[in-house]
């Protein structure tokens, strides 16, 4: 160790104080990096778990391959696992008493296929030839029909069709049974006679709706049962999941002349391998993170560094006087670099670790109870991640010793021993207006004076104030677009169950409603009469440019669906509370007004999901109401009491439709000008989804049940692991930003403990003393939100540009952010001015005059 080196070692000793505010706050840049790429990557893995767990591992889908092209596939260089399966069609099960589950859905998997997906065994075992089944246990309680093992089946197997529509011929386990007059109007085709024998039963499979009209039963095939005249499907788990896997899969099926193929985007994307618009989307706002996490952590690192070099001006100095070189001055500041780094880094990550650690501990009981995750939330720690945090950190801190460095290695003997490169006296250089000293007094002077004889550390405080106000502004702006962008792509149920009558009169009559919502398990209910058949026109000129309808205009209007709800005297009481409108005004028939919830979505040609305000009506608005029978004539006409984007329950977001809200008399009075049939939809939420399901069915009623618990759980499990990610971001971003006020301002006010001793000798009184810290806080305040609010806009609109590439929507100033930044700013720098200045108040004043270090 050189003589230069040892120096700094004993600088650093000698200004403890200085040295551990420096440690601290790098440990505190470099936790937070530990604990982004590690929350990062455990949520990541904790979605590819959830995921797998929920709907099977694979990577691609080759559909309809023959026995050349399965060889092919099997051979692949990147084929790691090959699962072949078959979706052998639906059987009629004889005997069943659920109307809207008629079927078995029998579909063939090979023992790779069973071990992937998500099959748990109740009972027997697993088939191991093509003429043996495992049923769903599901069948016995749900359809009163009873297997035992050792049944044979002799079943018709074929294809759902439905003779009403028959342009629809893609009728899978998605579709829910087609109804004509409260019966079944579908038929089986294309059917060939099988027989099995029943081996097993299964738990009912997480990817079967409770929709689906055919309960699962899972036979056997592999590559040997494949000849010339058969096809199979054949997915795959490749051996390294990155973004060749598109191009790569496409090549395999040219090359082989597979009809088509697609990939599990629902797990890839975990993988971090998204394409289209959603990649860009991704990869966008990953960078502008990165960028924000590494340019907070450089001005926290930075301020630190730049103060230090700042205060050993004169050590530096007179080492120039004794003939160090530049070279060694800047060496001095880089070893100091070094010494900090090597201290703070491990300390910094293991705090990291620890940190996400016990945010885990206890987020994992949280997401339990709230939504039953069968996965945990585990702490991901790889060599790659590790690498990766000391990369940054290193990089961060050599970029925020490089300008410091650089200004030692300049310094001169006689510049530093003055103290000429700090301080300007030149008369332009602190001059101030006289209006400063009239409206605030000289107290005020003297701190905007203070603020400019000092330009350097002025303008740190004030840089280190601006990298806060800009990372606060941005991450939330970032957390909150990120939740919009979700719910968007959600549709948002705020229902777990709707009811529907299958009959001529589609209305659900009082003694039903009044059986179904005092089954057991049964929380709330809302009762909602509808008519569809309706639509208004818009004229093209009042609608925005960026929000009008991908279809065709007529004659300069927009036709806009609209579907008219009338919700029950309480609810709707409640709703409109809500709205903020009386209720009075929604319920006189001779004068019908409505709520319009003037909010829809769709996707457009490039898959890109648009919400858009729909027909911009307003309150007081007249509404024409179009029947569409009607010949284009208005049948009806509607006031607006409100304009909303609120949903009572029951109603959702949907594509190209606008939803009107009114009272049952006036719902009454409109139906009596329409040809058209009213319906109506009794929506649920229950303890238990799937068992109150099975109390309606049972009920043997013309009746259709949508059980969405699943995707409403699905959507609130990622809403609530998104929250978890990006308000931990928060909080670190919060911490980071003031630490680095913290230390800036504190540790310029300590460097002036000189200044302030002088003030003093010459009669400055502690209430004078007061009023200038006070001043320098609001100068400080003022000037950097006027920096910060600027720059922070413009990433605001680099983060919405980002977004914009998977989905549109307006533009939303966070006014809310923005006014807790104002008064976190002037709150924080006056808290920390305040803590500073008092114990410079407590110094004395003649060993103050004399002080060099701190």
């Amino acid at each position: 160790m050189n003589i230069i080196h040892k120096l700094t070692l004993r600088h650093l000793m000698k200004n403890k104080k200085q040295t551990l505010v420096t440690v601290i706050g790098v440990m505190i840049s470099v936790a937070m990096v530990t604990a982004v790429i590690t929350l990062g990557s455990s949520f990541l893995v904790l979605m590819q778990k959830q995921t797998i767990q929920d709907y099977g591992e694979w990577h691609v889908l080759y559909k309809n391959v023959n026995k050349d092209q399965l060889e092919a596939i099997k051979q692949d260089a990147a084929t790691q696992q090959l699962i072949t399966s078959k979706e052998r069609g639906y059987a009629l099960l004889q005997g069943s008493q659920n109307i809207n589950k008629p079927y078995l859905f029998i579909k063939a998997f090979n023992t790779q296929g069973f071990n992937n997906f998500p099959i748990a065994l109740s009972e027997g075992r697993l088939p191991q030839q093509a003429n043996e089944i495992v049923l769903s246990e599901a069948i016995a309680p749900n359809a009163k029909v009873t297997y035992r093992i050792g049944d044979r089946l002799t079943l018709d197997v074929g294809q759902r069709s439905n003779p009403a529509d028959p342009d629809n011929t893609d009728l899978n386990q998605n579709e829910p049974l087609r109804f004509i007059n409260g019966k079944s109007s579908e038929t089986l085709i294309h059917t060939t006679t099988e027989t099995y024998t029943v081996v097993g039963f299964i738990k009912r499979p997480s990817w079967e709706q409770t929709w689906a009209p055919g309960y699962t039963a899972l036979t056997y095939v592999d590559e040997n049962m494949v000849d010339t005249n058969k096809t199979v499907d054949a997915s795959v788990v490749l051996k390294k999941v990155d973004g060749t896997v598109f191009a790569h899969a496409n090549d395999l099926s040219t090359k082989n002349n597979i009809s088509s193929f697609k990939t599990n985007e629902s797990l890839l994307r975990y993988y971090g391998v998204m394409g289209g618009g959603l990649g860009k989307t991704y990869n966008s706002l990953f960078v502008i993170v990165v960028l924000v996490i590494v340019i907070g952590s450089i001005s926290l690192i930075y301020n630190a560094f730049a103060i230090s070099v700042s205060e050993r001006s004169r050590y530096l100095g007179m080492l120039s006087s004794v003939g160090a070189t530049r070279r060694q001055k800047r060496n001095s500041v880089f070893f100091e670099g070094a010494v900090i780094g090597v201290i703070s880094i491990p300390l910094g990550v293991i705090c990291g670790l620890i940190g996400i650690g016990i945010t885990f501990h206890f987020i994992n009981s949280m997401l339990e109870a709230a939504i039953g995750v069968t996965e945990k939330l585990t702490l991901v720690v790889t060599p790659s991640s590790l690498a990766m945090t000391c990369l940054i950190s290193i990089v961060t801190i050599f970029i925020s010793t490089y300008l410091p460095a650089q200004k030692a290695s300049k310094i001169s003997a006689i510049d530093a021993i003055r103290q000429t490169t700090d301080i300007k006296l030149t008369g332009k250089t602190v001059k101030t207006s006289k209006l400063t000293q009239r409206l605030f007094g000289i107290e005020a002077e003297f701190g905007l004076k203070n603020l400019k004889r000092n330009k350097r550390r002025y303008h740190a405080t004030v840089f280190s104030l601006v990298i806060s106000i800009v990372l606060f502004l941005s991450v939330s702006f970032f957390t909150s677009n990120l939740q919009k962008s979700l719910n968007v792509s959600q549709k948002d149920y705020n229902y777990d169950i709707g009811v529907y009558k299958n009959d001529e009169v589609a209305t659900l009559d009082e003694r039903l409603v009044k059986s179904i919502v005092s089954l057991e398990g049964v929380t709330e209910y809302s009762l909602i009469k509808q008519w569809s058949g309706v639509f208004t026109w818009v004229a093209e000129k009042s609608i925005p440019e960026g929000e009008k309808p991908p279809w065709d205009p007529d004659q300069g209007r927009y036709k806009y669906n609209l579907q008219v709800n009338a919700l029950s005297e309480d609810k709707l009481k409640a709703y409109a509370q809500k709205v903020g409108i009386e209720y009075a005004k929604l319920t006189n028939p001779a004068h019908p007004t409505a709520i319009l919830i003037d909010v829809m979505s769709y996707r457009d040609k490039k898959d890109k999901i648009i919400e858009t305000r729909g027909i911009q009506g307003r309150a007081g608005e007249m509404l024409d109401l179009v029947s569409t029978d009607s010949n284009k004539e208005s049948v009806s006409k509607v006031e607006l009491a409100a304009v909303t984007d609120q949903f009572p329950m029951g109603l959702v977001r949907s594509s190209f439709e606008i939803h009107l809200v009114v009272s049952e008399p006036v719902f009454d009075q409109l139906m009596k000008k329409s040809k058209d049939k009213a319906y109506s939809g009794l929506y649920l939420n229950s303890k238990d989804p799937l068992k109150t399901q099975q109390d309606i069915e049972e009920m043997k009623k013309e009746l259709e049940v949508s059980n969405i618990f699943q995707v409403r759980q699905h959507s609130e499990q990622i809403i609530l692991l998104l929250s978890v990610f990006v308000y931990g971001f928060v909080a670190l971003i919060t911490a980071l930003s003031m630490a680095n006020i913290l230390n800036t301002i504190s540790t310029s006010i300590a460097l002036r403990k000189r200044e302030f001793a002088m003030l003093r000798s010459v009669g400055m009184t502690p209430k004078s003393f007061n009023k200038m810290i006070n001043y320098e806080s609001i100068f400080y305040g003022i000037k950097a939100l006027t920096y910060g609010l600027p720059i922070s806009a413009v990433i605001m609109v680099l983060i919405y540009r980002a977004i914009s590439y998977s989905f549109s929507y307006g533009f939303m100033v966070p006014w809310t952010s923005i006014l807790y930044v104002i008064a976190a700013v002037f709150v924080i720098v006056s808290l920390s001015m305040y803590y500073a200045s008092i114990r410079v108040k407590k110094a004395n004043i003649i060993d103050a005059l004399k002080q060099e270090n701190l």
